[in-house]
Parts: C-alpha cells; structure tokens; sequence
C-alpha cells in the first residue's frame, strides 16, 4: 500500500468563514493522512478563499478526502492535481551568518548560482530569498548547509494553479448560477 502513494495537491475553494480550515483538516485527521504543507488566502473572487495543501496518499483516499471535503457546507470546491496538472512555487527564507559569508567565496556563489536574492545583509546575519520548486528550494538549503552557516531556514506553503484555460470553479459558479436562475424562472411560471 505505501508503494501506491503519490504526491498530490489539494485545492479547495470556500466562503470566507471562520472554522473552515478547522473542518478542512479535521477530514485529513480522521482519514490518517499527513498534511505536508497547506497555503490559504484570499482567490480572485471577493469572499472566497483558497486552500492549497498537499499530502501523500492513495488516489482511492484522495478522492474519498476531496468528496468528503467537498461536503462541507461553506466548501464550494475541491479538486486534486498531480504535480504535471499545475503551475508550483514555494518561497523560503535563509538567515546566514555575515562571518562565514564574508570568509567563504562559495557561499555567495551558491546563492548565485540557484539564482536566489540577498535581500539583508548586517555584520551579524545575511537573509537570502529563493522561489521555485520544492526541490530547487531545498538543493540552495543544501548547498548552503555544507559550510555550516545557515542559521535559520524557512519555507512557504506551496501555491498552485491548473494547466488548464478555465478555472474550474468559474464554471462551477456559472453553472451554480444558471441552476439558481432556471428555478427562479420555474417558480414564476408555475
């Protein structure tokens, strides 16, 4: 069953209510599946918001996770992607020792060469920025590691959108709202 697990995100719209991402985690919870990372903020909608999580599980349980989450009363939608049905990045935080950064050639370089930003700079600390892909970000924590200078290190949750032309949940809300207008129109004749 393990060999069977695969990385998935999880992308769930919803009203912007309080107790929402509790109701959300709580299906992770009761399903046994790790949460890895999960992103929320305001979408593109006014009073929506979007969850970005992911795990590793099973398809059967990420379906099971997606329909159960879907259920949810302020949930609109949830959909699952595998990583070659989206667009990725994360952002991570280094704080580097300024001493060990001045002394070694090498650590500016690395920071070059995986084309990340200085963005601080003071004679106690360096704080270094990268964006990208999970493993991009974590070969700079890595490559940095090994001079033994990192002293603090952070990464975002990840975001994500689809591949594809249409947002899925713009077609669910014309679809919501055609629904909603042909019983409206019903009542008034009937």
């Amino acid at each position: 069953m393990e060999q069977d697990k695969k990385f998935y995100t999880l992308i769930v719209f919803s009203e912007n209510f309080a107790g929402v991402l509790n109701q959300v985690t709580a299906v992770f919870t009761r399903r046994q599946v790790n949460i890895e990372s999960l992103n929320v903020s305001a979408s593109s909608i006014k009073g929506v918001h979007k969850y970005t999580i992911t795990c590793w599980t099973t398809e059967e349980q990420i379906v099971i996770i997606t329909k159960q989450i879907e259920k949810k009363i302020d949930v609109l939608q949830a959909n699952y992607f595998t990583d070659d049905e989206i667009f990725i990045q994360e952002v991570a935080l280094y704080k580097l020792a300024t001493p060990v950064v001045i002394d070694t050639p090498q650590v500016s370089e690395e920071v070059r060469r995986h084309g990340a930003q200085i963005v601080e700079v003071n004679p106690t600390y360096t704080v270094v920025t990268k964006k990208g892909r999970t493993e991009d970000i974590m070969s700079l924590y890595h490559a940095l590691n090994q001079w033994n200078c990192v002293l603090q290190y952070v990464r975002s949750g990840r975001i994500a959108i689809t591949k594809s032309c249409i947002e899925y949940l713009d077609r669910f809300l014309a679809e919501r709202r055609e629904s909603y207008e042909t019983q409206k129109k019903q009542k008034a004749n009937g």
